[in-house]
C-alpha cells in the first residue's frame, strides 16, 4: 500500500494569532477554519485566495475549543472565562453567551443534528445545552477531576467523555447515566473522539499513548505509542481508515488503521502541537501549536481505492464489507524516534478584520483592518521534498520490487490466494485467544476482589473479638 500513496503537503500557512493556537476546525462548507487562541480570539479564515480573515474579540480569557454546527452557520467556542459562545461567523459576528459552568470551559461540540452543544469543563461536570432555545439542559457528574474533552456520537445517543481522573467515559444520553468506564491511563485522558460510523472512539493521554475501543464489545482494539510526549489531539479520517495526532513533541503523526502503523511524521511547528483536525472531506487537514501558527495541509494519502484490498481479503474476520477499524485487532505499539529534519515555513500575515463584541445585546465596539496582503508560503526539507512530509518506512530492507517471471502466473496466484487464506485462519485464531485471554482477565480480577473482601472480612471479625475481649478483660470484677 505505501508505494501507491501520496505524501501529505503543506498547502497554506495562516499567522494572525498573538499567542498558541488552542482549537482548529474547518467549516462543513469547505470554505473556512476556524482557529482560537490564548491570545482570547475567535480567527475565521477564509480558504479562497488573497480572501480576508475575520477576528472575533468577545471571550475575557483564553479561548480553548471551537467547532462549527454541520449547517456551518454558526460557531461555537469554549473559554477559561467559565463561558461558551456560539457566533455567526459573518462581518457583523454577533454572539450569545451561555453561562452554567464554574470553571474553566475545556471543550465544545455540536451533536450531528446541530441541535445540542456537549462541553467539558473543571468544574468536574459534563453539560448539554440547547442550540434552539439557548439555554442549559443537564449536567453528567460523575468526573472526580477536571473534564478535559466531550463529544456526541454521531448518533447523538452517547457521549464520549474524558479527563484528569484518568478515566474515560460513555455516558446514554437518554437516560443520562455512565454506561461504561475505561481506566487504563497512567495519566490524564487528553482528548475523546468517535470515528464516523460511531462504532469505536479513540482516547489519547499525556502518557504519549493513543487507544481504540470498539463499543459493541467494550475491548481494547488498537494501542499505539508513537509519540515521545503526551497527545493534546487527534483526528480521525472520514473514511476511518487514518488517524491524525498532535503532540507536544512538535510533530504530527499520521497512522494507518487498516494496517495498524505508523506512515508518516510532520514537522513543521516550533512547539508543542495543540490542535489537529481532518476537514468534513478528508482532503485536507490543519494543525496548530503553542507558535501561534495555523498550517493547512494537503491529505494526499487518501487517494488510494480500497476495492482491491476487498477483494484481497474477502474472507476478513468482520463480515461487514467496507474495511475500517473493527477488523483490526490488538497490536504492540510502534515506537519510531523523531525525523531530524524539520519543514521550515516563513509567510506574510494574511488580511485580517478585527471585530469586537462583548454579546448580542451589547452590540460592536468598533472594527480595524490591516493592509492588504497574499499570504506566501516557502517551506523546505532535507531531502528536496517541496514540503513534503518525510514518511517514516519500518521495512526499510525491502529496497528492491518483487520480480515476477512471466511464465508462471497461475502458479503465483494460487500461492497467493493460499497465503491470504491462512492469513485469514491466524487472525481468525488470534481473535478467539484473544476473546479467551479477556474472559481469563475477568475471571481473575473477580477473584482477586473476592479474596481481598474476604481478608478484609476476617480481619474485621477478628478486629472485633479483640476488642470485645479487652473490653471483658478490664472490666471490674465484684466479689460478694
Amino acid at each position: 500500500m505505501s508505494s501507491v500513496m501520496e505524501d501529505p503537503t503543506l498547502e497554506r500557512h495562516f499567522k494572525g494569532h498573538k499567542d498558541a493556537v488552542t482549537c482548529a476546525d474547518f467549516n462543513p462548507n469547505r470554505k473556512q477554519l476556524a482557529s482560537v487562541s490564548v491570545d482570547k480570539s475567535l480567527m475565521i479564515w477564509n480558504l479562497a485566495p488573497k480572501a480576508r480573515a475575520f477576528r472575533y474579540v468577545g471571550h475575557q480569557d483564553v479561548v480553548t475549543g471551537v467547532q462549527f454546527s454541520p449547517s456551518g452557520n454558526l460557531v461555537a467556542t469554549s473559554s477559561k472565562d467559565r463561558t461558551v459562545r456560539l457566533w455567526t461567523p459573518s462581518m457583523k459576528g454577533e454572539s450569545t453567551v451561555f453561562k452554567a459552568h464554574t470553571a474553566t470551559v475545556r471543550s465544545v461540540a455540536f451533536s450531528h443534528d446541530g441541535q445540542r452543544l456537549v462541553t467539558a469543563s473543571d468544574d468536574k461536570s459534563v453539560k448539554v445545552w440547547s442550540v434552539h432555545r439557548q439555554c442549559f439542559i443537564y449536567s453528567l457528574n460523575q468526573h472526580t477531576n477536571w473534564v478535559r474533552c466531550a463529544r456526541f456520537s454521531p448518533d447523538g445517543r452517547l457521549i464520549a467523555s474524558c479527563g484528569d481522573d484518568r478515566t474515560v467515559r460513555l455516558w446514554d444520553t437518554s437516560t443520562k447515566h455512565c454506561i461504561n468506564c475505561f481506566t487504563d491511563y497512567r495519566e490524564s485522558a487528553t482528548f475523546v473522539g468517535f470515528n464516523s460510523s460511531g462504532t469505536c472512539i479513540a482516547s489519547s493521554g499525556a502518557d504519549s499513548t493513543l487507544k481504540i475501543w470498539d463499543l459493541r464489545t467494550n475491548k481494547l482494539i488498537q494501542h499505539y505509542q508513537v509519540h515521545s510526549a503526551g497527545i493534546n489531539s487527534f483526528s480521525f479520517h472520514p473514511s476511518n481508515n487514518y488517524l491524525i495526532s498532535g503532540s507536544s513533541d512538535s510533530t504530527v503523526k499520521i497512522l494507518d488503521l487498516l494496517e495498524g502503523r505508523l506512515i508518516y511524521t510532520l514537522h513543521g511547528h516550533k512547539g508543542a502541537v495543540i490542535t489537529v483536525a481532518f476537514s468534513r472531506a478528508g482532503d485536507l487537514f490543519a494543525s496548530g501549536g503553542a507558535d501561534g501558527q495555523v498550517l493547512m495541509w494537503r491529505t494526499n494519502f487518501d487517494t488510494k481505492s480500497y476495492q482491491d484490498i476487498l477483494r484481497q481479503h474477502s474472507r476478513r474476520s468482520s463480515p461487514d464489507p467496507p474495511p475500517h477499524v473493527t477488523d483490526i485487532h490488538p497490536r504492540g505499539p510502534h515506537l519510531h524516534r523523531p525525523q531530524p529534519t524539520a519543514i521550515q515555513v516563513c509567510s506574510v500575515s494574511p488580511n485580517v478584520i478585527y471585530k469586537y463584541a462583548s454579546s448580542r445585546v451589547g452590540g460592536w465596539m468598533g472594527d480595524e483592518s490591516t493592509s492588504r496582503a497574499r499570504t506566501t508560503v516557502w517551506s523546505q526539507t532535507g531531502d528536496g521534498g517541496g514540503g513534503r512530509g518525510r514518511r517514516e518506512e519500518e521495512e526499510r530492507g525491502q529496497t528492491h520490487p518483487l520480480e515476477v517471471l512471466s511464465g508462471h502466473p497461475s502458479s503465483l496466484d494460487s500461492t497467493l490466494r493460499h497465503i491470504v487464506q491462512q492469513l485469514d485462519i491466524l487472525t481468525q485464531t488470534v481473535s478467539v485467544l484473544e476473546e479467551r485471554l479477556t474472559l481469563t482477565e475477568d475471571k481473575l480480577k473477580e477473584c482477586l476482589l473476592n479474596q481481598s473482601q474476604l481478608l478484609k472480612d476476617v480481619l474485621s471479625s477478628e478486629e472485633r473479638q479483640r476488642t470485645e475481649s479487652e473490653e471483658t478483660d478490664g472490666s471490674p470484677v465484684h466479689f460478694t
